[in-house]
């Protein structure tokens, strides 16, 4: 007789798109850093849905405020005015500190976004010749999957089969200054970056990198796009992994923990300057700035400040991090990350991060290896020092296991 998590894997295999590649886990309920399959077994989420989960799942804060929308109206279009949309934009300038905001759903809808904005800009503003627009980019980047994003992707996997390409994104290695100085040309809208690249297997830039590329885009009329999808509200022990560096950029985009996980909501953020330049029918979205959205996020957004999320990332991810440090490097060949964004290269002799993010599950813990050899570490911002202390002797014997 097959358990429940067998009948319910055997119906995904077998209805839909193999476009994912999950662990063997099926849950049905999370709480906080909890969450909970078909079979009755509890589990600590290390991976918070890629950061949509930095308030951890199913707050009720987020959820109250859902629930209190869900009464009154969900969805006007943006044919029709809400009194849900003018004080989350409100809320959205009051916290980020940029004078405007556009929003959408999807992190990568926030992205092709910040393309179109960035262009406009260029052509309006700058005096490019039109259509002749060029946005610089990073090797590893993830910036989501839409045909035009996976265009500029140096993951030859994510793109081989779904050409013809989008032209416009001279792409440089991540990192890597005097690269950018030599792709900068008069046509140049904008460098696109994202601060720490997650998906990309946690990899944090050289000290000081972010504050030179915005140098280098102020003394040559460019606009720096910071991509804050994975690593904003938080998520690295700042409010954005960017201001660890003091810097401002242009455009950041922003989605995932806007939400805390409850609805798809992204949004593009700047000031007047920028996206001031849109004019009524130029970009938009249905379900983009919807009531039920606004109401969500301002309550996401609250919950963040009311728990002082950002300083407890900080704290914990240090806390994880030289715990980590300690461990002999039987398997482990690099530990990188900031905050609560940590990754863990393992020796790539060791047969992969797959077998041991399998093995954190029998014992607990829910992880997800990314480029084959990584183990990425991003539990809920709402995880407490007990938790933690339960965590990581438990990651310490995996990481030691032959």
């Amino acid at each position: 007789m097959m358990s429940n998590s067998e009948y319910f894997i055997r119906l995904e295999d077998q209805y839909g798109a193999h476009n994912y590649h999950p662990l063997d886990v099926v849950l049905t309920r999370g709480e906080g850093v909890w969450v909970y399959d078909v079979d009755g077994n509890k589990y600590l989420d290390c991976l918070s849905a890629y950061s949509a989960l930095n308030q951890g799942h199913n707050h009720p804060k987020i959820r109250q405020a859902m629930i209190d929308q869900l009464d009154k109206i969900t969805l006007t279009s943006r044919a029709f005015r809400n009194d849900q949309l003018g004080p989350f934009y409100k809320k959205l300038s009051d916290v980020t500190g940029y004078e405007m905001s556009l929003p959408m759903n999807s992190g990568a809808e926030a992205v092709e976004t910040a393309i179109k904005v960035a262009r406009k800009w260029a052509y309006v503003v700058k005096g490019v010749p039109r259509y002749e627009a060029d946005i610089i980019v990073a090797e590893g980047n993830f910036h989501g999957r839409t045909t035009t994003i996976i265009s500029f992707s140096s993951i030859e996997f994510y793109k081989h089969d779904f050409g013809p390409f989008t032209p416009g994104f001279p792409s440089v290695p991540y990192g890597d200054l005097d690269a950018i100085k030599a792709a900068i040309t008069p046509n140049t809208a904008a460098i696109m970056l994202e601060p720490l690249q997650g998906e990309n297997g946690v990899i944090v830039p050289p000290e000081g990198y972010l504050k030179a590329v915005k140098s280098l885009c102020e003394e040559n009329n460019i606009l720096f796009i910071a991509d804050e999808i994975q690593t904003g509200l938080g998520r690295t022990g700042a409010l954005f992994a960017s201001q660890h560096e003091g810097v401002r950029p242009d455009i950041t985009i922003i989605g995932k923990a806007l939400s805390g996980g409850f609805y798809p909501i992204s949004a593009v953020l700047a000031d007047q300057a920028i996206l001031g330049l849109l004019e009524p029918g130029e970009h938009g979205s249905t379900f983009g700035g919807s009531p039920l959205a606004a109401a969500v996020a301002v309550a996401a957004l609250e919950v963040i400040e009311e728990e002082n999320l950002v300083e407890n990332a900080r704290k914990m991810g240090q806390y994880i991090m030289e715990y980590l440090e300690e461990i002999p490097k039987k398997n482990i060949r690099d530990i990188r990350g900031k905050g609560l964004l940590i990754g863990v290269e393992l020796k790539h002799e060791r047969g992969g991060a797959r077998r041991f993010a399998e093995a954190l599950q029998k014992q607990g813990i829910l992880v997800k290896e990314t480029h084959e050899h990584i183990l990425r570490l991003a539990p809920p911002l709402t995880i407490d020092k007990s938790t933690v202390d339960w965590m990581l002797p438990v990651l310490r014997d995996v990481l030691l296991m032959d």
